[in-house]
């Protein structure tokens, strides 16, 4: 079922046309108000389980149609996807908008499983459609500028890189608390973006290991994980996230033989000023400032993907290779547990 919104007819240049599924506080809060900004890019139709919170949702940010019926979704005139559902709606509305040719940007994690996401990369490739992941930390300036940095060989070869994303989050009816409906906890939720900065910085991971507990709240997936991984042509990194710090310390250290860089005050905060620290030998430490909503600077880019039909900066791929080893993390934890 289809509503149609009254909306006052103007002349507007040519934009390209998006739909999102998935009516959740993170779309209505963040997500959308943030694609806003953007000036090539308009919001043309709403899916949600709950017609009603469609049509809110709809009403709220302009769009034209409301639906709750996925499929008549896809036939409405659209030609890129925001997939914010819950994880483990990814996988059938990946396949089914790649076979409808929408271009798709999806939440992450990308899928349940591996095998999911590998068949999702495939079904679009197949369709020629782009396929992007929304980890949004690597976007921010300041950490493009560290990447720049470490590519231009000022800190040398990377000796460590430690990651973390700490929050306070105690268990309440949000899907994220049932595994059935996320696959995990604090891993697949926190953990995957971590493992997407580690990769980011530090090239292909080639092994894993760590820990998967709760240490504060009680509940049926975890409220803390940390890791260890092997660069192929570096050193480590380590990682850690949970849903029980109410103090945290979050923020990147990227440790190298000729000098060290590290990033406050982008991981788990919003309206703050990112500070970037260079630490070279002999030279006196240099700080940067920068204040910016990485979400919009994701979007830019996967806007230009998909305007463009060029590949996009996070792939598919990107997302199978993190979902690979966030599963072997936790296929590691689970024999430690029973052994």
């Amino acid at each position: 079922m289809a509503i149609k919104r009254n909306i006052i007819s103007r002349k507007i240049s040519p934009k390209l046309k998006w739909g999102v599924a998935g009516c959740g506080k993170y779309t209505e809060l963040n997500f959308l108000p943030t694609f806003q900004q953007l000036k090539k890019s308009k919001l043309i139709s709403v899916y949600s389980r709950k017609l009603e919170r469609a049509i809110l949702i709809a009403d709220e940010f302009s769009a034209e149609k409301a639906y709750k019926n996925f499929d008549e979704f896809l036939k409405s005139d659209f030609d890129a996807l925001y997939i914010g559902s819950e994880n483990r709606n990814h996988y059938e509305q990946v396949i089914k908008a790649a076979n409808a040719g929408k271009h798709i940007l999806c939440e992450k994690p990308l899928a349940m499983n591996s095998e999911q996401a590998e068949e999702m990369v495939k079904v679009c490739k197949e369709n020629n459609v782009l396929l992007s992941v929304n980890f949004t930390h690597q976007f921010h300036p300041l950490v493009t500028k560290a990447n720049e940095l470490i590519k231009s060989g000022i800190i040398g070869k990377i000796v460590t890189i430690n990651v973390s994303f700490n929050i306070d989050y105690a268990p309440d009816t949000n899907f994220r608390f049932d595994k059935s409906k996320s696959g995990g906890g604090a891993l697949r939720d926190l953990g995957s973006h971590m493992l997407n900065l580690l990769s980011y910085f530090g090239g292909t991971i080639t092994e894993i290991d760590g820990w998967l507990d709760n240490i504060i709240y009680s509940s049926k997936v975890e409220d803390f994980a940390m890791g260890m991984v092997k660069f192929k042509k570096t050193g480590y990194g380590y990682f850690n996230v949970s849903y029980n710090v109410r103090q945290p310390i979050n923020r990147i250290e990227i440790i190298g033989f000729n000098g060290n860089i590290i990033i406050d005050n982008i991981i788990g905060s919003r309206g703050m000023s990112g500070k970037l620290i260079i630490d070279l030998p002999f030279e006196a430490k240099k700080a940067f400032r920068k204040k910016a909503n990485k979400l919009l600077y994701a979007l830019r880019s996967v806007q230009t993907s998909f305007i463009t039909n060029k590949k996009p900066r996070i792939t598919g791929e990107d997302g199978l290779i993190n979902m690979r080893l966030m599963e072997q993390l936790e296929s590691k934890c689970a024999q430690k547990k029973n052994s």
